[in-house]
Parts: structure tokens; sequence; C-alpha cells
């Protein structure tokens, strides 16, 4: 009725809406936040499963693989024990003979002509550098930092040993080892990895010496190419299963050839070399008859591939 308020029915039925109204936006803001919930519980779920994300929600990349492959399991050339060897280093390899089962020869003086027709003739080959000291004559002298060098090596002028644990020194090495797969090489010979055994100036110790040695060993086998230890004896045993052979120096004479039994065990060669004529002879001329038995039939060499050679690794060889 005019200038009358609304009925009480008309009163109801707005009550009534207003009530379902209102139901209706509660029951809508329940579904949202339980929406919200399930969201935030899947993205939970997925960022865990991922090991988690970076700040633009992306999950983190996959670390590197490593090269865990040991001397039974990997592609690269295992020598067996007792092969026979020549070692000669001092210069560029000027002839082939004898006939022996595996040459060590100079990787920064030998050519890939001259690694490829030893190869040729059905012998190995295994590339001799210093990965220990640094020598004044190699090619890539101007690479090495002052900080990289310690004292000077006891008898061998030009040379001083290495911080192996130097980050440019290892770079180094990666390019001779690099060099050495180029030069299709079938091993490398590291020699100076024993520092810790001399007046070397920088604290070296055995523990920096078995992580360069399986650095090389790694990089060497990711270059496919196979790896000795260079005398060492204190730390075979806790690299032992990395090495391929062992290239041992004067063990006889330094009444130390049971440090390296353990590659025979394992049927790997012990490259084995005694300088009975001492350091300052090195002519072609044989060795008595009794310095040579002294050394080729000394027990604790057993099994080792021996030869008798020059101090200065020229050609002059005679075997046991």
């Amino acid at each position: 009725m005019d200038g009358e308020g609304p009925s009480k029915e008309i009163l109801k039925v707005q009550n009534r809406r207003r009530g379902w109204f209102t139901r209706r936006k509660l029951i809508a803001a329940a579904l949202i936040l339980i929406a919200i919930v399930a969201l935030a519980v899947g993205l939970g779920v997925g960022l865990s499963q991922r090991g988690g994300g970076n700040d633009e929600g992306e999950s983190s990349p996959p670390a590197p693989p490593t090269n865990t492959s040991t001397n039974s399991t990997g592609p690269w050339w295992k020598p067996r024990a007792g092969a026979t060897w020549q070692y000669q280093i001092l210069y560029a390899l000027n002839e082939t003979s004898p006939e022996v089962d595996v040459w060590d020869i100079d990787l920064f003086n030998n050519d890939r002509d001259t690694i490829q027709r030893l190869q040729n003739d059905n012998q190995r080959v295994i590339c001799y550098f210093s990965a220990g000291s640094y020598e004044d004559w190699r090619p890539d002298k101007d690479k090495f930092q002052d900080s990289d060098l310690g004292k000077a090596l006891d008898g061998w002028p030009g040379e001083k040993w290495l911080d192996v644990r130097s980050q440019n020194v290892r770079t180094i090495m990666l390019s001779r080892l690099d060099l050495a797969a180029q030069k299709r090489c079938d091993g490398v010979d590291p020699d100076n990895v024993d520092g810790y055994d001399n007046d070397n100036g920088l604290d070296l110790t055995q523990d920096d010496a078995v992580d360069y040695v399986n650095f090389l060993s790694q990089a060497a086998h990711g270059r496919n190419l196979s790896l000795g230890l260079k005398n060492a004896g204190a730390i075979v045993p806790r690299v032992l299963d990395q090495m391929q052979w062992s290239v041992q120096e004067q063990c006889i004479q330094d009444d130390e050839c049971d440090q390296f039994r353990p590659f025979i065990k394992q049927a790997k060669p012990v490259f084995h070399v005694e300088y009975p004529k001492g350091s300052n002879i090195n002519t072609d001329i044989a060795v008595s008859s009794s310095s040579k038995d002294r050394i080729c039939d000394n027990t604790d060499a057993t099994g080792f591939s021996t030869i008798i050679k020059n101090m200065d690794l020229d050609n002059w060889m005679e075997s046991c």
C-alpha cells in the first residue's frame, strides 16, 4: 500500500535470497581455497622430484659424468706382465732395434710418423713427459708461472719441481695429454710424480701425489691413453687400480723392488731399468758379467721386465 513499508512476506523472501547468496559466496571461497592448497602441494612435489629449482623455476643441470673405470674395464691398451721394452728419451728415435714389445720414447722429440712405424710393426708406444718437473727446453715452458716452480732437481740442470696442486700446471698437462692423443701414443709415462720424496721446496705430500696421479689417470683414460706409475713406490697401494703398468728405476740398487710387486700380482708389467755404470758414464761398452748377473739374477725383481741402460737414456741397452 502507498506510504507503507514492505509486507512481512516480501521481507521473508528477501532474507532467504540474501542467505542463499551468502552461502554461495562461502562455497565459492572454500573451493578457491582448496584449489590454492592443491596447487601449492603439486608444486612442492614437482620441485622435490626435480631436486629443487633455480630462481627462474628451472631444474638444476645434472653433474658431469665421472670416469670410474678401472684397469680391467676401460678400452685402453693393457700390456701384459713380462712384456719386453726399450727406453730411449735422449733424442728423437733413430733406430728401432732391438725388436721389443714396447717402446718408451719422448713425447716432444718424436712425431706421429715415427710412432706409426713402430705400431705398424706390432710394437706399442709409450710417450714420455715430465708431469712433475719444469724443463727449460720444452716448447711449452713459457706457460708455467713462477708460482708453479719449486726447487731445482738435484743433478738435473734446467729442471725444477712443479706444484702439482696448481690448476695452471694441470691445464698444461692436459694439453700434453692432448698431444699424446693426437700423435696416437698407446700410453703415457708421466715422470717425477714423487716430489714428496724429494727436497721440492713446495711442501708436497703423498696425498698431493695420489690426487695428481688420479687426475692424470682420469684425463689419460678419457683420451683412450694407457697410464703407468713412474717410481713413487710409497703410493702404489693407493693408485694401483688406476694404473696399467709401472716404470721403475733402480729398485735393486735402492732395495725397494717389493713395493712394486703388487703390479705383478695383478698381471701388470713392471718396466724396470737399472743404471750400473752410474750417472757419469754413458758409453756403448757392456757392463761386466758380474754386474749383469747381479741385476738379472736378482730374485727381488722376478717377473719384472728388466733392462740395463746408460743413465742418459740413449740407444744403448742390455736386456736380461
